[in-house]
């Protein structure tokens, strides 16, 4: 008998512009101990086919028009709230994709970890704090006593996700279900947060589903692999069926969408230096607001955090070069030094020669023309209130690039060079996938035909076809309008496949910098070994080969 399974499962989304059926006829067992897999692209009904079974899908629009699920021989399908309640959080955990929006930032780490074992085992609040300051220090969690009565927001991403995992197991369940738990995190982090998973999996014998779009971290976790699309399941298989003999058209574009190798495009050759950056800082303070960031400010109570410590490099024109890291390793700080978008404490930087940190506002403003930003989320960087139109004529407009008169023209040929249809023109941001807003987001970036871009993680939320669609658009792009770029990520993939160069970023210091294959071929320095020693792959032999190594 399966732990949990799932026959014929169909729910539908009733909306204005009609019934959605998000999930359509899904079936897929689980065994007690094993981990399945589900992926497939954003929208394709992964996750709304396993809230379902624990009805926290809104309703409405949500409905389950069929189905059964059978956990353990109770039907899961149309139980009351109050049979669901005593199964969720107790039987059935999952550890959400996104932990700051799912921990309560009003209550402490230590409080929301008592919460299920106060609720579902009826234990005293004492005998609740032990066993979630023993939970804190099992998923890594340092100085666990300490550390209980904070507040999820004094934690890091990785450190958050830790505290959702133990929230999770703290009433030791028998199915863990993983939405997405590693897609916001670094190598490092995810490797940590999957090794995790895994332990905890084997010492209590928990059953795990694991919802994602990265099959480089499910080839080396899964037992069974089902593949859905469009609410349909078009594939399911062993691990080894699906990498190894995929039979579905979309499985195959799935694998083949997955970053391997270096650059396909032509190298950069050129040796003309657009971009110059000499011994930059920038260090913030923290703990106490009221001290001044200058370093030789000295007090005894403030403590620096050295974003950027004492980094220099140069960009040549025509190249894509690479800036890898850790979160917290000041890789984006740099980006956004750079484009004079945060002060600096010292250091200097040369753009086509001039000195940006001699140039009065005035002529920043000249130069912010011909040095653009593409952020990691294009939802927040892209003003809700205003159309495709409005906000793709806006920089035209602004720096007298376009009239009144071919400015419709001017905003079609953006949209053409980015790939968005011209029926676009009068939506908003929210009535778009995340890989059209990123469309959105690089149309505007090169809307003021700049010299240098530089684009911050701009793939990193995004699913493997849609990553491969958007790194296709800027690698087209690079060459059609001769840009420059900086390309921050902490995808050793995905920055393989596109750079020219790569300089490697840890606590705020350039530790290694060099051509892409020799990065990968043969790294110098500790730190960068550590980070491609983390980085999974998507086969199922080799990454587990890379797992026993660490």
């Amino acid at each position: 008998m399966y732990l949990l399974s799932v026959k014929h499962l169909t729910v539908n989304f009733h909306t204005r512009n009609g019934i959605i059926r998000a999930v359509d006829d899904v079936s897929f067992n689980v065994g007690s101990g094993e981990t399945l897999a589900i992926v497939g692209e954003s929208g394709s009904g992964k996750s709304v086919a396993v809230y379902s079974l624990l009805d926290l899908i809104p309703r409405p629009p949500g409905k389950i028009e069929s189905g059964i699920a059978l956990f353990e021989g109770i039907n899961l399908i149309g139980r009351k709230e109050k049979e669901l309640q005593k199964i969720r959080g107790n039987d059935i955990a999952i550890i959400f994709q996104d932990p700051m929006t799912s921990l309560n930032p009003y209550l402490t780490i230590g409080e929301q970890l008592m919460e299920p074992i106060i609720y579902h085992q009826q234990k005293s609040r004492k005998k609740a704090k032990i066993a979630a300051i023993n939970m804190l220090s099992e998923v890594g969690i340092k100085e666990a006593k300490k550390k209980i009565d904070n507040y999820p927001h004094e934690f890091s991403g990785g450190m958050q996700q830790r505290v959702m995992i133990a929230m999770a197991l703290i009433a030791k369940p028998k199915l863990l279900i993983c939405d997405e738990p590693t897609t916001a995190l670094d190598v490092t982090t995810q490797a940590q947060i999957i090794k995790l998973i895994q332990k905890i999996q084997i010492k209590y014998k928990i059953a795990v589903v694991f919802i994602s779009h990265d099959l480089g971290v499910v080839a080396g976790i899964a037992n069974n692999i089902v593949v859905m699309r469009d609410g349909k399941i078009v594939e399911k298989g062993t691990a080894e069926d699906i990498f190894y003999r995929p039979k579905n058209d979309y499985t195959k574009s799935l694998l083949s969408s997955v970053p391997s190798g270096q650059k396909i495009s032509k190298p950069c050759n050129n040796q003309d230096v657009l971009l110059r950056v000499k011994s930059l800082v920038k260090y913030y303070a923290s703990e106490n607001k009221s001290i001044s960031w200058l370093p030789y400010k000295k007090n005894k109570e403030q403590k620096l955090i050295k974003a950027v410590d004492c980094i220099s490099f140069e960009i040549k024109r025509g190249e894509i070069f690479g800036v890898v890291g850790e979160s917290g390793s000041g890789k984006s700080t740099l980006g956004r030094s750079i484009l004079q978008l945060t002060t600096v404490n010292s250091g200097e930087v040369y753009f086509n020669g001039t000195n940006l940190m001699l140039l009065s506002s005035s002529k920043k403003i000249d130069i912010r023309k011909r040095m653009q930003m593409v952020f990691q989320d294009p939802y927040s960087s892209l003003n809700p209130r205003m159309t495709v139109f409005d906000i793709l004529a806006e920089p035209l407009l602004y720096h007298s690039i376009s009239t009144g008169k071919k400015i419709l023209d001017d905003v079609y040929s953006l949209m053409d060079d980015v790939g968005l249809p011209k029926s676009a023109l009068k939506k908003y941001p929210h009535e778009f996938s995340g890989g059209q807003r990123q469309r959105i987001a690089i149309a505007r970036a090169i809307a003021t035909k700049p010299e240098f871009i530089v684009a911050d993680e701009p793939v990193s939320a995004l699913d493997v076809t849609v990553q491969a669609q958007i790194l296709e658009l800027i690698l087209s792009l690079v060459e059609k309008h001769n840009l420059t770029m900086m390309f921050i990520s902490h995808d050793l993939s995905v920055v393989r496949y596109i750079s020219d160069r790569i300089a490697v970023i840890h606590q705020g210091k350039l530790v290694e910098l060099g051509k892409t294959g020799n990065i990968f071929s043969s790294p110098s320095n500790d730190y960068t070994k550590q980070l491609l020693l983390a980085t999974p792959l998507a086969d199922p032999i080799k990454e587990k080969a890379r797992q026993s190594t660490m």
